[in-house]
């Protein structure tokens, strides 16, 4: 729908209108569609300040290779909201990039995204693992939260590609008790739910048991309901932001300091991935 047939429809109400064009502008993002994105926030922006619209104009120049224009709508972006924390690890991350690849690259190809129903809990079956190894700033700068990854058993490594590029090896500990799952037959989803520039964690979801693995745990300690939220907001904008948020920017998270645990230390406890040869191994 366009601006003049949005204003029609909304009679002229400046609440509605705008609150049109934001799903709009979300719905452009979500289909990929860079350049009418910008347009769309920068009417937005005809409204007044705005810091989410910002944050949304930034991501669409940075899609499209303007790295200087994505930083400088992210710097507004925090500067009309001093605790915008999508605004402030982006701004980093773009200071990395620029000083390897200056303030304009290649369009990003649109990254398959994964599905949501891998982010929400489940007991057993769900868990998260730091990567090592990690691509170049310049490789990871179009990777984002809710990205698909692919894991790719090689040898005694699990490795990670996003958008057909690899970005990283899953953690030593996880890796090792997900190689013989997968070996007799298991299968996984995962995704990207926080990356920085020298960091990146995913999700990691079992979607089927072959019946060779029966009675074996993918993930043995269970996170509590509380400390992750099910994770079913709607769009792709929106479920980008809320990852940022919800999964990456935790205050309450403590540094991980050994490979030896998927989950987080506020959400499992020392034991999480201590060997567990009865349960792991047929009798």
């Amino acid at each position: 729908m366009a601006f003049h047939e949005i204003e029609k429809s909304a009679g002229g109400n400046t609440v509605r209108i705008k609150r049109q064009l934001v799903e709009q502008a979300i719905t452009y993002a979500a289909a990929g569609r860079w350049a009418e994105a910008v347009e769309i926030n920068r009417k937005i922006l005809d409204f007044g300040a705005d810091a989410e619209a910002e944050n949304r104009l930034a991501k669409s120049f940075w899609e499209l290779g303007e790295l200087g224009e994505a930083r400088e709508h992210y710097q507004v972006a925090l500067a009309l909201d001093p605790t915008n924390r999508i605004a402030e690890r982006n701004i980093e991350r773009l200071r990395v990039l620029m000083s390897e690849a200056g303030e304009k690259t290649v369009a990003a190809e649109k990254a398959e995204k994964a599905p949501v129903a891998i982010f929400v809990e489940e007991t057993g079956k769900t868990g998260f693992a730091m990567l090592t190894d990690l691509a170049s700033p310049r490789t990871l700068a179009h990777v984002n939260p809710g990205d698909a990854v692919e894991l790719i058993p090689e040898g005694n490594r699990l490795f990670a590609e996003a958008n057909g590029t690899r970005i990283g090896i899953v953690e030593p500990r996880v890796a090792a008790r997900l190689l013989k799952l997968l070996a007799d037959g298991n299968k996984y989803s995962a995704g990207i739910t926080s990356l920085g520039d020298r960091d990146v964690r995913i999700v990691i979801r079992e979607i089927f048991q072959d019946p060779r693995n029966y009675g074996k745990v993918s993930f043995p300690t269970a996170a509590r309901s509380s400390d992750l939220r099910p994770y079913t907001k709607g769009t792709l904008l929106r479920e980008e932001e809320f990852m940022e948020e919800d999964l990456e920017d935790d205050e309450e998270d403590e540094e991980i300091e050994d490979l030896d645990r998927v989950l987080p230390t506020e959400v499992t406890g020392e034991e999480a991935f201590e060997d567990e040869v009865d349960e792991v191994e047929e009798p």
